[in-house]
């Protein structure tokens, strides 16, 4: 079997997120880090790796960005991935969802995966629907909020938050699979793995190298456009009530909250 893990690079928590008014996309700049969501998807697959119920003969880190999304691979190799394939040409600047997910899906073809898995969402975007929307251009079946995974026979065995509980769902592969943060909890890589993920083979692909048309992706092959960017309303300063006479107070809290019905 061979896993591809999508993953991605995203501002770090740490980095206040900002849009850029001329480009009425999110601010890059400033430090970046693997998106935290996917690390849940690496560690997945290194379970199904190690727990031997399956063969699972190499894990490969999948993403598409701009030079500097080779750290994030870098990362993810550092976590468990055999190799990792890094797709990367000016043409897809500007990509929204359904143009990434259409070059992501056009990049796994050239890997033939037997199971795709990626966080079910990302730290900056959080849209929640790659994974789907790389499914439909695969013509694979997919499966969001999984949260416990099993494999035997070429299928899997899965369980994912529903809106009112859980739902047991068994899939046949190939599969794109959106994991959630419950299923595991990703471990820590090694001082070596850290040291060796800059050995481990990396390819570079460009649009041209699999087939990407390019006007189906960056701007121009966009569905999508943020027309206008407009800041949340200012909150309404609070009412402050000094603490005089205790049930002077008292009675208006109880009014306050008797005034908007909450009481």
């Amino acid at each position: 079997m061979k896993i591809c893990c999508l993953v991605k690079e995203v501002p770090d928590a740490a980095v206040q997120k900002r849009i850029n008014p001329e480009t009425k996309r999110l601010d890059r700049s400033g430090e970046k880090n693997l998106n935290p969501f996917d690390t849940h998807a690496i560690e997945a697959a290194m379970q199904l790796k190690e727990g031997g119920d399956v063969e699972v003969d190499e894990i490969v880190a999948v993403t598409m960005g701009p030079d500097s999304a080779v750290r994030a691979l870098h990362k993810a190799v550092a976590l468990g991935a055999d190799r990792s394939l890094h797709l990367t040409d000016g043409a897809l600047e500007g990509s929204d969802v359904a143009a990434t997910g259409y070059a992501l899906a056009k990049l796994l073809e050239s890997e033939s995966p037997d199971l795709v898995l990626l966080g079910q969402q990302s730290d900056d975007g959080e849209c929640y629907t790659i994974g789907a929307v790389v499914a439909d251009h695969l013509k694979m079946p997919s499966l969001t909020q999984v949260i416990k995974m099993d494999a035997a026979g070429g299928k899997l065995t899965l369980e994912r938050q529903a809106e009112y509980g859980y739902d047991t769902v068994e899939v046949e592969l190939p599969a794109v699979i959106s994991v959630g943060d419950a299923i595991n909890e990703p471990r820590y890589p090694s001082l070596k793995a850290i040291m060796g993920a800059k050995k481990k083979p990396l390819d570079t692909k460009s649009t041209a190298d699999v087939g990407i048309e390019a006007d189906r992706v960056g701007e121009g092959g966009s569905r999508t456009a943020v027309l206008e960017i407009n800041p949340p309303p200012a909150k309404e300063s609070g009412e402050i009530i000094e603490d005089e006479d205790t049930n002077e107070t008292v009675e208006k809290i109880v009014a306050w909250l008797d005034e908007r019905k909450l009481i």
